[in-house]
């Protein structure tokens, strides 16, 4: 059936939220107002039990061509694959269109199409097999794409996966999939904020490239939930957020908890910001920034419950540069989950490795250390300046191992330790009180700091 004026219904321009359907009314009478296409005058009829492909595919294709919305209205439609072309938008009543998915390589994809949305839909995947890398929305190549307002469930692989997309995924809700709720690789200008993410199987947001390099998407303002690592490892699955050779993102203002591994894992990602997080229940190190990186920025983070509140690490493979700054970590456990070394440390504050600033933080119940600076002699250049430290085993140990290379330790508040307020260590073993003995280390300059 072919799209005409009579056919058109008005509805609310789209600002980000699902826009509301009025009355219809000709085009003429509207002149503000998005026109988009009622799926029933094409055909698609909701709650008749039987599969819907074909005339949705259809009315998609026809809606796209003339560059206005199909709106399905309340109701259960049953799916396979639906491809979109550039230009679709695709509308709902949230909570209440429902698409159940019937089985193929992904329930919604597209692949070079720009201007598309997606908005107020149920995407039920229903558990139906997907391939090994699918999702149940595949997104590739395309520009100005938009995915607001939807609720994607019980996919048997990722929920969301988007190569090479600029655009925004913003207000969904992402429950029960088998892998990652939303994964990125090679964005060319992406934001992914107010989303919720309940009980992922391994992991939660995923930003990665396919080689080191720019990518600048911002990670803000979502919540996520009882994320897994079904597939094992030591920490390539499990995490909250991942970042992986993106440089200049930004994870900002997440709410997140029961996260197997980290809340927000950075591995070689460069001037990576991880800024006004709360975590809260993590398995591992809550936020980490790892391998060849350089730079990054780790600040006004709260950790309750983490095996190590903020680790800054690996300068044997390149990474260094970095400030941690103005971080509330609390309540550590002194052991790593299953599949990490069992000689990594556990029950940390915060450790650092190669020209870092780490200033201002407070740490409380720490059963190994509240700060750890360097490792042997990956150390280099680290300021540890105004922190309070309280109730820990050590407050603040530092490398004293040889080839260890330049540390200022002032102005640091250390109270109620078992082992020592500042300690000098050759590797696991401790070496020297530094408050007793503040010059025996000439690598070290140690001064002003008081300790109860």
């Amino acid at each position: 059936m072919d799209i005409d004026r009579r056919r058109l219904i008005a509805i609310s321009a789209l600002t980000g939220a699902v826009p509301a359907i009025t009355l219809a009314m000709p085009a003429s009478a509207a002149p503000l107002a998005t026109l988009g296409v009622d799926a029933r005058t094409l055909g698609v009829r909701s709650g008749n039990g039987a599969e819907q492909t074909a005339m949705l595919q259809s009315a998609i294709d026809q809606t796209a061509g003339a560059r206005v919305p199909l709106i399905l209205g309340p109701g259960e439609y049953r799916t396979g694959e639906l491809k979109l072309p550039a230009g679709a938008h695709l509308i709902g009543v949230r909570g209440a269109t429902k698409l159940i998915f019937t089985g193929g390589a992904a329930m919604i994809s597209a692949r070079g199409a720009d201007h598309i949305t997606l908005a107020g839909l149920v995407l039920d995947g229903a558990n139906r097999p997907l391939p090994d890398d699918g999702a149940l929305v595949s997104l590739a190549l395309g520009r100005n794409i938009r995915v607001l307002d939807c609720e994607i469930r019980s996919s048997s692989r990722t929920g969301i996966s988007l190569y090479a997309i600029e655009g925004t995924i913003a207000g969904n809700t992402i429950i029960n999939v088998a892998e990652g709720a939303i994964f990125s690789n090679d964005a060319q200008g992406l934001t992914i904020r107010d989303n919720v993410m309940r009980t992922a199987g391994n992991n939660g947001i995923l930003v990665w490239r396919s080689q080191k390099g720019d990518d600048g998407t911002l990670v803000v303002d979502n919540r996520i939930e009882d994320i897994s690592a079904k597939r094992g490892g030591s920490g390539q699955y499990g995490n909250a957020i991942n970042v992986f050779r993106a440089a200049n993102v930004a994870v900002r203002g997440n709410r997140i908890s029961r996260a197997a591994f980290s809340a927000v894992r950075g591995n070689a990602a460069s001037n990576i910001q991880i800024v006004s997080n709360i975590a809260t229940d993590i398995g591992e190190v809550a936020f980490y920034a790892e391998f060849g990186f350089e730079g990054a920025v780790i600040s006004n983070n709260t950790v309750d419950g983490a095996a190590l509140g903020v680790a800054v690490t690996n300068f044997n493979e390149g990474g260094r540069l970095a400030v941690v700054q103005g971080n509330l970590i609390r309540n550590l456990t002194p052991k790593r989950p299953a599949g990490t070394d069992p000689n990594d440390a556990a029950g940390v504050g915060i450790a650092v490795e190669a020209d870092a600033a780490v200033t201002g933080n407070v740490i409380e119940n720490a059963p190994r250390a509240g700060i750890h600076i360097g490792w042997g002699k990956y150390m280099r250049d680290v300021s540890v300046v105004g922190n309070v430290v309280r109730t820990a085993d050590y407050g603040i140990t530092v490398s004293v191992a040889s080839g260890a290379g330049t540390a200022v330790i002032t102005g640091n508040l250390v109270a109620d330790t078992t082992r020592g307020a500042i300690v000098g260590m050759d590797f696991a073993q401790a070496a020297g009180d530094l408050i007793k003995e503040p010059t025996r280390f000439a690598n070290l300059q140690v001064s002003g700091n008081r300790v109860r």
